[in-house]
C-alpha cells in the first residue's frame, strides 16, 4: 500500500512540475510514460505508447517504483522482442527519469527484470525528425495528434541566448516542488 502511495504522489509530482514549466503550445512534449499510471506492469504500455508521435527534441518521463526494477535501454529489436535485459547499453535507476529524444530511429526500452517485460513493461519508440512529421502532416492533409493525457504536457522550444540567467524565478519554484514532492516520496515509505 505504501510502495503504490509512494507512486502515486511521485507521478503526480512529475505531472504538476511538468505542466507549471510548460505554459504554451511550442515544439517540444514531454511524455509521461504509461499515463496517470507512470511505467508499472498494470499500465498498457502498449496501448499508451500507440498511435503517439515521438519527436526529435520531445522527452520521455519514466516514473517508476525502485523496488520493482530499473529501467534498460536495449540495443536491437531481437533483444527487445525476446526481453533479453542483460545486454543493455544503458540502466535507469532513479526511480524518475527524463530520456532526451536527441535524434531520429527506433529506441527500445524495458523492465530491467525479464518477467515484467515479458507481461509488457516494454517499450519502442520511434523518433521522427520535426520536419519529417511536418511533411507527413502536409503530404496526407491529416496532422497527426498525440492524444495526450493530463501527463502529458506540450512544452515551449528553448530559445539560444547568449547571456541567459542560470536560474529564473519559475525554475526555483520548479525545483522546490520537485524536491517537495521527492522528499514527501520518501518520508511516507
Amino acid at each position: 500500500m505504501a510502495a503504490a502511495m509512494k507512486k502515486l504522489v511521485a507521478v503526480l509530482t512529475v505531472a504538476f512540475v511538468v505542466s507549471t514549466v510548460a505554459p504554451v503550445a511550442g515544439a517540444e512534449t514531454h511524455h509521461v510514460v504509461g499515463g496517470d499510471r507512470g511505467w508499472d506492469v498494470d499500465s498498457d504500455i502498449g496501448s499508451w505508447s500507440a498511435g503517439r508521435t515521438f519527436r526529435v527534441g520531445d522527452k520521455i518521463w519514466f516514473a517508476y517504483s525502485v523496488a520493482h526494477g530499473n529501467i534498460v535501454e536495449l540495443q536491437s529489436k531481437e533483444e527487445y522482442e525476446a526481453c533479453e535485459v542483460s545486454n543493455f547499453t544503458r540502466m535507469y535507476s532513479d526511480g524518475i527519469d527524463i530520456v532526451d529524444l536527441n535524434g531520429e530511429g527506433i529506441r527500445y526500452f524495458a523492465s530491467s527484470k525479464a518477467e515484467s517485460c515479458k507481461k509488457g513493461l516494454k517499450l519502442h519508440v520511434q523518433v521522427q525528425a520535426q520536419a519529417q512529421a511536418q511533411q507527413n502532416a502536409e503530404t496526407t492533409g491529416v496532422e497527426t495528434t498525440n492524444d495526450m493525457s493530463d501527463a502529458d504536457v506540450v512544452a515551449a522550444p528553448p530559445t539560444p541566448s547568449t547571456s541567459s540567467p542560470p536560474f529564473t524565478p519559475i525554475s526555483y519554484l520548479t525545483l522546490t516542488l520537485l524536491l517537495f514532492g521527492l522528499a514527501f516520496t520518501y518520508w511516507i515509505r
